[in-house]
Parts: C-alpha cells; structure tokens; sequence
C-alpha cells in the first residue's frame, strides 16, 4: 500500500493546479486520473470548449509557474467588455484601460491550460500521477483515508481531495447533500469568424429567452460562442444548416461584429447550478465543479474553482508548517468557510442576474435598462466592476 499526505481525485485543471501549488511543501501528493490528457501540440483551430480566466486565476498560474508556458501555446488577452439588453436601451460597457489595467483576462482553451498543468505536475519529483486510476472504495479510518482503485491498488492518505467534477464519485460517496438546480438552458458552443474585429473585447447580449456571449480570439475576427437558450431551441439551433444558423446568430447579436459564419461543430450541454452542503468533512475536501457548479454567464467558473485551489494551498501548506493534521475537519473549516462564502455570493448573484434578464416582462425590462444605464453611468461603478470582473475581489492573501 502505498502512503500519501494527500490524495487528489481529479487531474483537470482545478486538481492539477492544487498539485503543482502544493509542490515543494514537504507533502506528498498523488494524483488519480482516468485518462493522460492528450500531450500532442493544440490543432491549428481552437477546440470549443474555453475558459474566461482572470487576473486573479492568471496570478495562481503565474505562482505555481505555468502561465508563461500557457501563453506560449495560445492565450488571446481581451481588455474590454460590453453587454447590452436587445431591442432596448440598457447597456454597459468598461475597459481595463480606465483603471490603469493592460488587460481584464484572457480566452484560453481548457485543453492547453490541463496540458500545461499535467506536464508540470508530471516533471516534479514530490507529485506522484496514477493513470489511468478509477475510485472504487474509500474507508474513512481515524487518522488516515484508506483508497481501493478498480484495479485492485491501494492507497493512503491524511486527505482525500474530490476534485473529480460536477458528478464527483468521492462526494456522493461521503454522503454530502447537493443543492441543485435547473437553468432551464443549455449552452451552445462553437467557434465563429465575423466579418468586423473583435477589437479584443468580450460581449455579451440579453435578449427575451436567452443570452449570447462572443468570446474573443487572439485572430482579430474569430470568436468562441457561447449562446444560453432554452433546451429545445439550443436543439434547434444546433441542427440548423450553417447559414441559417449564421444568420440567426448575426441578427440576435444586432450585427455587432458584421456578418458571422460558423467554423466548427456545434455542441450542447445542460446547465446545471450545484452548491455543496459541505466542502470538507473528516480527511476530505471538495474543490471545483465537485463543490459548485454557475451559470457561464460571467464566465466564472473554474476561476471559482481555481480560488477553491489557491485556498486550500494555502491552508494545507500553514497546517504543514504547524504540525497539525490537515485531514481533521475542525482545521479544514476555515478552507471551507471562506470559500463556500465565495461561491454562494457568486451563485446568488448569477441566479438573481439570470432571473431578471429572463423574459420580456415591461416591468423588469424596465428595471434592468436602468440599471445597466446608471452602472454605465454613475461615477465609482465601474471601477468595482472592473474589479469583480478581475476576481480582485476573491483574491486569498498569499496571492494579494
């Protein structure tokens, strides 16, 4: 049997990035994955599925020394943002520019941020990587978690990390309520060209049933998509021949980018929001989608989860430093308070964004056009905005 400080199920991006920022602590940390991610140089055209990443989440890859290689690969900066609700006239838009900002973040497929990572975690000597590795069993002994994987090997452990996703095995398996719920919507995903450049800044339309965000390329006239509609309609969307679909597109983001033209599949997945009653218990901690899930309408998502690693790095490196045992729930607590606040402001405020701009409502249309007129236009709005849009203010203090 084999004996770790902490075991880490998951070797995605939020699992990989807790490994490497846990390297040169003094713990030994393993890694299970069901399949190596594939090393080979990314194709010439961007894979669909993309991450926002902020400046906060770009600072704990900076820290644990992988951006500059992630930059290397391809990472298209964008250093504006507008959103607008359609046929109306709320608006809003800011720049980085105005508070002394080079950039808000960067558009980089999730498939070279895991690739990086995974070559990272691999060349340290302190990480061990299992793959492929599947849970079967975890016993949660007194001082140790005791892990069975399907093929029989067994492992232990002071701490058993569930970085494993949405359907995290180790989650269900410790018996931790989820609170769930259904966006009604699903996200359709492609890649497109537009007719007019991007000028690198992300836009985002409200219109009655959905929502459209065109996610800008480092190429001046290619955009990832990410459009939010009801389940049905993404269906629809999906099969529509490419000009039709692309003068649909065109016409719902009133033209803003000129002519559009898809230029990859289409893919669609539900979107579910998920809460965790608990992110730790005795010698486990969640982190990632397997505590949280959001709506992509703020692109959030795994730069919660990458807060959730920078976190917990930080507290199991303290705990290290202090001889305490870092798998007793009582000193993981303080890992799960702070971030189980972070991800409940950050839920809250997608569900309450989600509901107003839902429907054609005058009412709330009226309430929503203000709102987005007077945070366009009242003085010290933006700079906050600017800011949340950053993840400035979800930073954990060794990254501050």
């Amino acid at each position: 049997m084999q004996s770790f400080d902490v075991v880490i199920a998951g070797g995605g991006m939020v699992g990989l990035a807790l490994a490497c920022g846990l390297q040169g602590s003094g713990l030994r940390v393993a890694v299970l994955e069901h399949h190596q991610p594939d090393m080979s140089p990314p194709p010439q055209r961007p894979a669909l599925r993309v991450s926002a990443i902020n400046a906060a989440s770009e600072r704990l890859l900076q820290q644990i020394g992988v951006w500059d290689e992630i930059m290397q690969l391809r990472a298209s900066a964008y250093n504006a943002m507008e959103v607008w609700d359609r046929d109306s006239f709320g608006k809003i838009a800011f720049s980085g520019d105005e508070c002394g900002f080079s950039h808000l973040g960067h558009i980089i497929e999730n498939d070279v941020i895991q690739q990086v990572l995974w070559r990272k975690a691999q060349a340290s000597s302190d990480l061990t990587m299992i793959t492929p590795a599947a849970l079967k069993q975890v016993a949660w002994g007194e001082n140790d978690a005791f892990i069975t994987l399907d093929d029989g090997r067994m492992l232990s452990a002071r701490l058993v990390v569930g970085a494993d996703g949405a359907h995290s095995w180790l989650r269900q398996h410790a018996d931790i309520p989820l609170t769930f719920w259904d966006y009604r919507h699903s996200a359709l995903v492609a890649t497109i060209r537009t007719a007019e450049p991007h000028q690198a800044t992300a836009r985002q339309v409200f219109h009655g049933d959905g929502i459209l965000a065109f996610l800008p390329f480092s190429d001046p006239h290619l955009c990832s998509i990410v459009w939010s509609v009801a389940p049905e309609e993404a269906e629809r969307l999906q099969q529509l021949p490419p000009e039709r679909f692309n003068r649909e597109l065109g016409i719902t983001f009133d033209m803003r980018l000129g002519a559009c033209s898809v230029e990859s599949e289409r893919l669609t997945f539900p979107l579910i929001g998920r809460y965790a009653r608990n992110f730790a218990g005795h010698r486990l901690a969640l982190v990632g989608d397997a505590a949280h899930t959001v709506h992509p309408l703020a692109g959030q998502g795994v730069n919660l989860g990458f807060m959730d690693a920078a976190e917990l790095i930080s507290e199991l490196k303290r705990l290290q430093r202090q001889g305490k045992d870092l798998g007793q729930h009582l000193y993981l607590r303080r890992y799960e308070r702070r971030r189980k606040h972070g991800a409940a402001v950050m839920l809250a405020s997608m569900q309450g964004f989600r509901e107003l701009f839902d429907g054609n409502n005058p009412a709330k249309k009226l309430l929503r056009d203000l709102g987005l007129r007077l945070a366009d236009s009242l003085p010290g709005v933006k700079p906050k905005l600017v800011r949340q849009a950053m993840g400035l203010n979800d930073l954990p203090e060794w990254l501050a």
